[in-house]
């Protein structure tokens, strides 16, 4: 992100003209290592593409998208010009600010310099400033107003107590960008203030970007100190800026109006009794931006000429954020909006204009604003959140007869007719035929909406799928949403884009409040979005087969799992995603034979062609024959039989034809599942996954808590060991009452046993209920994403200085190898820790350098990858040279061509989901040890997975 300092200026230079300046620029940014020279001719370029002047004696000029490649690292300089440089058409600069930047990041320092530019003419003072720390000063622009607007208030959330609510507040503050992270902490730590009718005050000082006041009101009644609690403000302090609503608030309840805001029931009523921004009832219209590189200053420049024409106030926003957006007649604050192709521009203009404006400023934004522009693909809700796009791109179907080799992700055999689920795309006006004609369309499709999914809730048969589709009602009725779709109404909307907009502005922000919990409600209610579309825009979902049909998908989400019926679904093919994404592991838990990362051809497959699935080899047939349909009933029928026969053994040990031993236990994320597991034939938990006993909770569980979780799973295992993994969460996953700052890649940053030894006392508290829950049971513990020797030592010795405190007969302590570093450290690890576990999903996706869920690279993230299975070899040999032992935790344990791979490399133990842990015995029991090795030296050898798995075929 590109900020401004003193130490970037340059005081008091001279230029004869814009040519002299941009060289000065340039070879300022040469000199300070940030671009190469040829950087100095894409900033000429840029000029004669259009100016960079900014107004009031900035400009900003900076390369054109062509030189990028010339820049090495992000960075600004600038030069003060106190005689002035000509910029052109009469414009003097007298402080230019040479932008180096290898994205859009310019951006983000024009909506910083866009509240300075709207106070007043900078542009003598900013000739007359003597010191670098002036020109800061000046650019940081005048104190900030309050914000009030209706983003900043929550009627009716969801809060068990105090605390929660003050979390919803902060958590506003911050997706407003008034507040960064810590300020929450500043506000837990002030002393609520009673304001009469239920209403309390808070504020914080800490880590405070603008001043900013959020309201949020409870679903349900709360107390404080034993006082009703109906409504709370939460104020970001910053310099004088509240005092003016300080002083309405105590009119208002001096008054007696208090009720207006503990009883409130709209957002509008609460901005308009505080005095904040009340969005003007204006006519309005949405137009996506499809210019390449968003609205820089060329477009930009153009639209401000067709504003200007007319005499009446123009606004413009982006479509879903609050507030009433910025005047399209400056220059400075469109481009302080920083909006990127596909997204929507929501213009509003005053009534006397609107009917010429409006047209005006749609027919320029659809011309490209002087620039040529691509069409946008045709955009259904998911696009317009910004989701990528599930639409059949414009390639061939599959030929009957044809073979697609794919990913194995669930074993199994499925034959039955496609059944293709993509994105629908909807097309529908945006402006309606008058709000009350719109309304009572969107009524009727609410309604209908409704029955549909009572019908799921009277017919589904699990309890947990009940009550995902009860939410979905809850989602439909719910007021604020109706509140907003109302609003979108009465300003011209048509029902599907008073719709559309509601539930994006609703779902983004849910995401926004960055908690793993509300992620899922935004996806349910997108999902919601699109029914609702479907029936205002009349698209259906393609019916279900009669009989058990294959779904094919781009990508199995986790919210669509409730969609998954074991019954009618006999196989899951989709066009992304590998052995280790959500999909496969969705698959895999549910006994779904699938195959995984296809291609996007199988989503131009015609509805109800036949397909034959092979997941246990990744294998595709489309429209087979008949003498190869045979084949593969025989086929599945043996492998029917065989799994069978292993459910029947599945009380046996893992042992090879020659006599080595193979312990097989369970992965488990709740002490509720180790039951079924033991009886499904576990040896033991390998791995308890922990986060479920912190997810779904206000405040961090205490050990009271924890230790009934733990002795429950223990109790259930009987004397079995328990392996558990420590907490495992981070900027990837984080929990609601732990708030992190975002990250750029949550997965190389703060998370695991990284994240634990910042907050030690949330560790010890976990530590301390697991050795109070072992009573001489066999406990392992080991802890997540370790790195460095530094992480486990740290670790170690506070489990061993609690073990004193509370003893503990049959403890060992281990790290888990995610990261490659601990498998090259496993030498020296090995001689300190008790056990490895190796998690391969992690270390699949480290080692490869590929998110296992990324779009179109995670077919590639194949845990049989020789470099993976090197590292697996280098942590086996270290832990067996000092008598350690190894498991395998991760998904590729399950693998049945892996299987032979693990054992053959000397594992120990390998933990698989509970239905997969009889499959996996019968596997070991039908090995040789001494061939086993053999094909594992060879697979190391190999140049890629696909060879590994090859070669593992054949030798089966």
């Amino acid at each position: 992100m590109l900020e401004l300092n003193a130490k970037q200026i340059q005081m008091g230079r001279r230029a004869p003209d814009k040519q002299a300046a941009l060289e000065l620029l340039a070879d300022s940014l040469v000199g300070e290592g940030l671009v190469a020279p040829g950087y100095l001719a894409g900033m000429q370029d840029r000029e004669v593409q259009g100016s960079t002047y900014l107004g009031q004696g900035i400009a900003i000029p900076h390369g054109t998208p062509e030189t990028r490649d010339q820049v090495y690292r992000t960075g600004v300089r600038l030069i003060q010009f106190p005689e002035g440089v000509d910029w052109g058409d009469g414009q003097t600069v007298y402080l230019a600010i040479a932008i180096a930047a290898r994205s859009d990041e310019h951006l983000r320092l024009l909506q910083l310099l866009t509240r300075a530019l709207g106070e007043g003419d900078l542009s003598q003072a900013l000739r007359a400033a003597e010191h670098p720390e002036a020109i800061v000063a000046l650019l940081q622009g005048a104190p900030q107003a309050l914000l009030l607007d209706s983003q900043l208030i929550g009627l009716n959330v969801a809060a068990e107590d105090f605390d929660e609510l003050l979390w919803r507040g902060a958590q506003l503050l911050k997706r407003a960008a008034c507040v960064e992270s810590g300020f929450i902490a500043s506000l837990a730590r002030s002393e609520p203030l009673p304001l009469g009718n239920g209403l309390w005050w808070l504020h914080g000082e800490q880590a405070v970007l603008r001043p900013g006041l959020a309201f949020v009101t409870p679903a349900q009644p709360l107390q404080l100190n034993g006082q009703p609690l109906t409504g709370l403000f939460c104020l970001a302090s910053l310099g004088e800026a509240p005092r003016q609503l300080l002083e309405r608030l105590c009119d208002l309840l001096i008054a007696g109006q208090g009720d207006s805001l503990s009883q409130a029931s709209s957002t509008r009523g609460v901005l308009e009794a505080l005095g904040g921004e009340v969005p003007a009832d204006w006519p309005a219209l949405r137009i996506a931006l499809a210019n390449a590189h968003g609205l820089h200053a060329r477009p930009a420049k153009v639209l401000t000429e067709v504003a200007q024409a007319f005499a009446g106030e123009v606004r413009v926003r982006l479509a879903g954020e609050a507030g009433p957006g910025v005047s399209v007649k400056s220059l400075s604050k469109l481009l302080g909006l920083g909006a990127r192709r596909g997204q929507e521009l929501e213009f509003s203009a005053e009534p006397d204009i609107a009917g010429d404006a409006l047209p005006a400023l749609e027919a320029a934004v659809l011309a490209g604003l002087g620039e040529t522009v691509e069409p946008l693909p045709a955009a259904g809700l998911a696009s317009a959140a910004g989701a990528p796009l599930d639409q059949v791109a414009e390639v061939p179907a599959p030929t009957p007869g044809q073979r697609i080799q794919a990913v194995a992700a669930a074993p199994g055999i499925a034959i039955g007719p496609a059944l293709v689920r993509v994105a629908p795309s909807f097309d529908y006006p945006q402006q309606g035929q008058g709000a009350a004609a719109e309304r009572q369309r969107l009524r009727q499709a609410l309604e209908q909406v409704g029955v549909d999914i009572q019908g799921l809730i009277e017919t589904t048969g699990q309890d947990n799928i009940r009550e995902i589709f009860v939410t979905h009602q809850a989602m439909l009725r719910d007021p604020a949403l109706h509140e907003d779709f109302d609003a979108r109404l009465a300003e011209g909307a048509s029902a599907e884009a008073a719709w559309h907009g509601a539930v994006t502005a609703a779902a983004q922000q849910l995401e926004g409040l960055h908690d793993e919990l509300l992620a899922e409600r935004a996806a349910d209610l997108r999902d919601i979005g699109r029914r609702v579309l479907g029936r205002l825009c009349g698209v259906e979902a393609p019916r279900e087969p009669s009989e058990p049909y294959i779904l094919v998908m781009d990508e199995v989400a986790p919210s669509d799992v409730a969609s998954l019926n074991r019954q009618r679904v006999a196989g899951v093919l989709t066009a992304r995603g590998g052995a280790t994404a959500h999909s496969a592991i969705i698959a895999r838990t549910l006994g779904i034979p699938a195959v995984v990362g296809a291609g996007e051809t199988v989503l131009a497959l015609a509805q109800g062609t036949e397909l034959l699935l092979d997941g246990d080899h990744g294998l595709v047939r489309v429209a087979p024959d008949a003498p190869t349909l045979q084949q593969a009933r025989r086929e599945r029928e043996v492998a029917l039989q065989r799994r069978e026969r292993a459910h029947a053994e599945r009380l046996r040990p893992a042992v090879t034809g020659d006599g080595h031993g193979v312990e097989v236990a369970a992965n488990i994320g709740s002490g509720g599942d180790t039951a079924e597991a033991v009886e499904l034939g576990a040896e033991g938990v390998g791995l308890l996954r922990t986060e479920l006993v912190f997810m779904d909770l206000a405040q961090a569980p205490d050990q009271a808590t924890q230790e009934a979780a733990y002795r429950q799973v223990l109790d259930a295992l009987d004397g079995r060991p328990l392996v558990v993994r420590t907490l495992d969460v981070g900027g990837d996953k984080p929990l609601a009452y732990w708030p992190l700052p975002e990250e750029c890649n949550p997965f190389l940053g703060v998370r695991g046993i990284r994240l634990s030894l910042q907050r030690p006392d949330m560790l010890e508290t976990q530590l301390r209920a697991l050795l109070a829950a072992a009573d001489g049971r066999p406990l392992r513990i080991m802890f997540p994403m370790v790195g460095t020797v530094e992480e486990w030592r740290a670790a170690r010795d506070l489990t061993l200085r609690l073990r004193k405190e509370i003893p503990v007969n049959d403890l060992q302590l281990g790290v888990m190898v995610e990261v490659p570093s601990a498998a090259l450290l496993a030498p020296v690890l090995a001689r300190e820790v008790d056990f490895f576990s190796i998690g391969t999903n992690d270390l699949t996706q480290y080692c490869l350098a590929i998110d296992r869920d990324h779009p179109t690279l995670s077919a590639q993230a194949d845990g049989l990858h020789p470099a993976v299975l090197r590292l697996i070899e280098m942590t086996v040999e270290a832990a067996h040279a000092h008598g350690k032992w190894v498991g395998v935790c991760g998904e590729l344990a399950g693998d049945m061509l892996a299987v032979p791979l693990l054992v053959g490399l000397g594992v120990d133990e390998l933990s698989v989901s509970p239905r997969t842990i009889a499959l996996v015995k019968a596997r070991v029991r039908e090995l040789d040890y001494r061939h086993s090795q053999a094909l594992a030296r060879q697979a190391l050898m190999l140049e890629s997975a696909a060879a590994v798995r090859a070669l593992v075929g054949e030798a089966l």
